[in-house]
């Protein structure tokens, strides 16, 4: 019988099993930023103890830069945090991406693009989207301040296993369709608790056609649908990205792409769970409630809780639509923004903003809307600035902004102001999500985000953007 990726990687990293059942794994990779690491390295000191292996942590700052200057006067909390992790990073001798370094930038972007993230290895961050590097054929988890403290001090975790959900995504999706819809419509379909105890496998062809930076989109999300970790199986165009990345060995490549790809889930693997999904039925997808499963087709109208088949599920729509401030059974379509926003660790890479320069051209954001662009990195800031991108989008009316997690938790400067509606490229759609009590969280892909930006509301980008059909 064969094993899937996640059981591989498991069991190869498999230290010991507890007297509780739990698994002690050990961890191939550790990543760090300023907001969860001070207290972890705080209770390492209170209890003695050294980091046990700092060549396998990196650190970069992401959640609390500001984006408009980074160079700007920070409030004392986050001054506070950032001067926390360059103390700690001096002191245990780990590799630090500041901001000086040219390569900072959101935790979950740098560690690709320096090639950190490998297949086959296991990846923890203080950070619910860990899960992104699976993108790789990693498995990568987020973890609480604790764990960090843990995986410093002994290089391992304390993990339940998981049992694996093998979901296929097979055919052709339709133009205006991309990875963010994929997601967004899987959560849809699965619910934001339906991956609780799971590791999801992403399979099929359209996992198979997508980039690297689009199977990350997915990966990253996995955490909304419930899922400990996300994972697509290392392929050709693994093996492409990571070539040459500053951090993998290219002494003995060949050799190491061979062990790279068979990490990859067996053909007779098994599975606890199989989902099979066609790509037609896929539409450009926005969620309209508090919880990222709160998501439609932007062609459908929002649910009626009238319509409910539960009680529980009536109270869920209702409250959603009473923070929402959104009329029931009226279409999304139309829905006023006040706030655009592009970027994040799950749309704020090259390709993202490739995509919508490609469009963007001869378009003008709408009045009283606030459209921002913020790269994930500064490498990616760099290329892009490379492409001329930054001014198509500043053409356009999008401010340019510097990298970090910006608008999407607001721990930043980056705020919603009172009840403002956000199209956003972001994650989560929780209430108060992005700094305001009121404010309001619209998630879809950054197209989308493109086209409500010109439209001034939440609007169709085959419509704005007149798109033709895949090739």
């Amino acid at each position: 019988m064969g094993k899937s990726l996640f059981q591989k990687v498991w069991d190869t990293h498999r230290v010991g099993t507890l007297a509780d059942g739990r698994t002690q794994l050990f961890i191939g990779t550790h990543l760090i930023h300023e907001v969860t690491s001070p207290q972890a390295f705080g209770m390492l000191r209170d209890l003695g103890l050294q980091v046990k292996f700092p060549q396998r942590t990196f650190a970069t700052v992401d959640h609390i830069v500001p984006t408009r200057n980074q160079s700007a006067p920070q409030d004392p909390l986050a001054a506070a945090m950032m001067t926390a992790l360059r103390d700690n990073v001096t002191e245990f001798g780990i590799t630090y991406f500041d901001l000086a370094s040219g390569k900072q930038g959101v935790v979950h972007v740098v560690g690709p693009e320096q090639g950190i993230t490998q297949p086959g290895t296991t990846i923890a961050c203080g950070d619910s989207h860990t899960a992104t590097h699976g993108a790789f054929g990693a498995i990568a988890f987020g973890i609480g301040t604790t764990q960090v403290r843990d995986v410093l001090a002994t290089q391992t975790l304390a993990l339940e296993t998981l049992k694996v959900r093998r979901i296929e995504v097979s055919g052709q999706l339709p133009p205006g369709v991309y990875a963010k819809d994929v997601i967004l419509h899987i959560i849809r379909l699965l619910g934001a608790r339906g991956g609780i105890g799971y590791a999801y496998e992403y399979a099929g062809e359209v996992f198979e056609r997508m980039s690297m930076e689009e199977r990350m989109t997915v990966c990253n999300m996995s955490i909304e649908g419930g899922a400990r970790c996300g994972y697509v199986n290392p392929d050709a165009k693994t093996l492409a990205y990571l070539r040459d990345r500053p951090y993998v060995d290219m002494t003995d490549f060949e050799t190491t792409a061979a062990r790279w790809l068979a990490w990859a889930s067996d053909a007779d693997a098994v599975y606890d769970d199989l989902v099979r999904i066609d790509a037609a039925t896929i539409e450009p997808t926005v969620t309209w409630g508090i919880s990222p499963d709160q998501g439609i087709a932007i062609s459908e109208t929002i649910p009626d809780p009238d319509r409910a088949p539960t009680q529980q599920e009536k109270d869920s729509i209702l409250e959603a639509l009473a923070y929402m401030k959104l009329p029931a059974g009226a279409p999304i379509k139309g829905v006023a923004i006040d706030v655009a926003f592009i970027g994040s660790c799950t749309n704020g890479r090259l390709s993202d903003f490739r995509e919508v320069a490609r469009y963007l051209r001869g378009h003008q954001v709408a009045p009283g809307v606030t459209a921002l662009a913020v790269p994930g990195s500064q490498i990616v800031a760099a290329l892009c600035e490379q492409e001329g991108l930054p001014q198509i989008f500043r053409a356009a009316g999008f401010e340019w902004r510097d990298a970090g997690c910006s608008m999407c938790l607001a721990m930043n400067p980056d705020k919603l102001v009172g009840d403002q509606l956000c199209a956003s490229s972001s994650n989560r759609n929780f209430k108060g999500r992005q700094g305001s009590s009121t404010g309001r969280t619209v998630l879809m892909s950054p197209l989308m985000v493109a086209a409500a930006a010109i439209r001034g509301s939440i609007a169709d980008a085959r419509e704005v953007f007149a798109l033709e059909p895949r090739a």
